[in-house]
């Protein structure tokens, strides 16, 4: 067959086919070259989820007559002053958008530049470009892409619905807004919650606040500052709270030199910070922007510029990790401060739920009757014992113990603030100066023994204890093989065991913290944790799954009743320790209600 060119037309529409999939992408190239003009206000109007109209209007640098002719061209672009494809500074780079947006759809530009007279105007439609003539217009561009995909319609069949394209469009404003809150977005539209964000104060504070718009008014309450360097690498951002967390991955946001990306290594790097205070089911919520020489990532790996290569990346997620872990160890004790919401939230769903006069899922409130009508009842009906009632109850269901004796002044000014009561054998309370605390003895000492086994481990090896009498456990013949050759890692953890013939092992040695313990149960859990995680992640993933798993097993049960004096030692224990907040398995250990709180829910205030 015969080699022939292509018409240019048919190339743009090939481009756009790699460049423009749906018209989350059409926006997204839009709204970059409106940041790269300097705008301060963005605005984005869409029709039919994008497929009838994209509309971008900016304050940016607008363009000239002359440039704005060019600018429909392929591979024409302001974006490369040097010619220089491995130190891209802006966010638009290769002059593809316009053509290829222009190739499927109608497209019609007015800009203007600050020092121009009157504007200009340009209407192109299916690659064929008409002329540039004068127009009134206010200075900036005006973009608006309408029928987008009205002559390529096979494209139309694999769009989704309007509603999930207009949301497409949403999550891509609102991560470009996360990554710049200087300037001002607004989105408005069919199936889309309109957002208008005002331009925010460059900063800590600033940033904040963009980020408490976009991922929740308790974000920002909820947030620890990230900062680091490292070899030219720097790492600026905020991180949630591990109790802060969501059942899928939007809340993840991360920018590489203010370009917001979705790359496998760093998303790697965030799930290996929060491995070991985070649910696997489960996901932080972050922002953060790695800063660096343009010359040290390629932004060139992918058309939607949504993945980046790193010169060096291990330095990148050592930074990463070592950064993260570093933010949640000085959150301490902290819990998030939904927590005591959702708790105080409950309560008034109880006392709520049957209205004033009880039903399903309601309290019944008893009915006293006016003051007048009230009267004692006559000695005769007084006979039985008035505590009678409460003969079937073998013991208190609270330990009043610790109300024997007033609470230490200072003990009451501490973060956890001092115990006063365990109920249920299960809940530590402790009254703090403006409220109380609501503690899972169970998982906070999890968490304890777990951090002090990770300590111990760092500082010199787990100290380990040889067992009077060695203990053999039989397993499956595949887990005593698996425990086998897992061997010498665990010899390093405190746990020392041998093969015992097919299907058993011995256990010599065990962590001095844990001995004493159901060995047999730590040891099979601890099979069942190398099944699930032995063969992904590092040596120390793995590692400090299997301490989790024996810290579990040496950890306060529920049901254990405390004396007055161990709930203090653990409330002050747990203010020592990092990540006390939350168990090894990402749940809360405590939670927080405020006295205001709770004199409103009794109607006080």
């Amino acid at each position: 067959m015969t080699v022939r060119r292509l018409d240019p037309v048919l190339v743009d529409r090939i481009a756009a086919g790699e460049v423009i999939e749906r018209p989350a992408a059409a926006a997204k190239e839009l709204v970059e070259n409106a940041l790269d003009a300097g705008a301060s206000s963005i605005a984005v109007t869409i029709a039919a989820g994008g497929r009838e109209l994209i509309r971008v209007v900016d304050d940016g640098a607008g363009m000239t007559p002359e440039d704005l002719a060019l600018s429909v061209e392929r591979h024409a672009t302001s974006k490369l002053p040097d010619g220089d494809l491995f130190a891209i500074r802006s966010l638009g780079f290769r002059g593809e958008a316009l053509p290829s947006i222009a190739s499927v759809a109608r497209l019609s530009i007015t800009t203007r530049r600050r020092d121009a007279a009157q504007g200009s105007a340009l209407v192109v439609e299916a690659g064929v470009k008409g002329s540039v003539r004068p127009a009134a217009a206010a200075y900036g561009t005006r973009i608006e892409v309408s029928d987008l995909f009205i002559f390529t319609p096979a494209r139309l069949k694999f769009l989704k619905s309007d509603r999930a394209e207009a949301q497409a469009v949403s999550d891509m404003l609102r991560r470009l807004a996360i990554a710049h809150p200087e300037v001002r977005f607004a989105l408005e539209g069919e199936h889309v919650s309109a957002f208008d964000w005002p331009a925010e104060p460059i900063g800590e504070e600033g940033r904040l606040r963009r980020l408490g718009r976009a991922l929740g008014r308790d974000f920002p309450e909820n947030a620890l500052p990230v900062e680091a360097e490292r070899e030219g690498v720097r790492l600026s951002g905020f991180a949630g709270l591990p109790t802060f967390h969501r059942g899928t991955s939007a809340g993840v946001h991360m920018a590489v030199n203010g370009r917001p990306v979705r790359d496998k290594l760093l998303l790697s790097a965030v799930r290996g910070a929060y491995a070991d205070v985070v649910p696997s089911d489960r996901h932080p919520v972050l922002y953060l922007d790695v800063l660096c020489d343009p010359s040290l990532v390629d932004v060139n790996v992918h058309p939607a510029k949504s993945e980046v290569r790193f010169r060096d990346p291990a330095l990148v997620r050592g930074l990463v990790v070592s950064s993260l872990k570093a933010a949640l160890a000085s959150a301490g004790h902290r819990a998030t401060s939904t927590g005591g919401a959702r708790t105080l939230e409950a309560f008034r769903a109880v006392f709520s739920g049957g209205g004033a006069g009880g039903g399903a899922g309601g309290v019944q409130r008893p009915n006293f009757g006016s003051v007048a009508d009230w009267r004692l009842p006559e000695p005769a009906a007084r006979a039985e014992p008035l505590q009678g009632g409460f003969s079937d109850f073998a013991m208190p269901s609270a330990d009043a113990r610790a109300h024997l004796a007033e609470p230490a002044q200072d003990a009451l000014d501490r973060p956890l603030g001092a115990a006063r009561a365990q109920v249920h054998g299960t809940y530590l309370i402790a009254q703090t100066r403006d409220g109380m605390v609501i503690v899972d003895q169970h998982a906070a000492h999890e968490r304890l023994v777990y951090e002090r086994l990770k300590a111990e481990r760092e500082r010199s090896g787990i100290a380990r204890q040889p067992l009077l009498l060695p203990e053999v456990v039989e397993l499956d013949p595949v887990d005593a093989d698996r425990l086998n050759a897992a061997a010498p890692d665990l010899a390093s953890l405190g746990l020392v065991i041998e093969s015992f013939g097919p299907g058993a092992v011995l256990v010599r040695e065990a962590p001095a913290a844990i001995a004493g313990g159901n060995l047999q149960g730590i040891v099979r859990d601890v099979a069942d944790t190398l099944a699930e995680h032995g063969d992904a992640g590092s040596l120390e993933r793995r590692l400090d799954h299997v301490l989790a798993t024996m810290a579990c097993h040496n950890s306060v049960r529920a049901g254990r009743r405390l004396r007055p004096e161990e709930m203090d030692a653990l409330l002050r224990e747990m203010e020592a320790t990092p990540n006390s907040g939350q168990c090894n398995h990402g749940r809360p250990t405590y939670v927080e209600l405020k006295l205001a709180d709770i004199e409103k829910l009794f109607g006080r205030r």
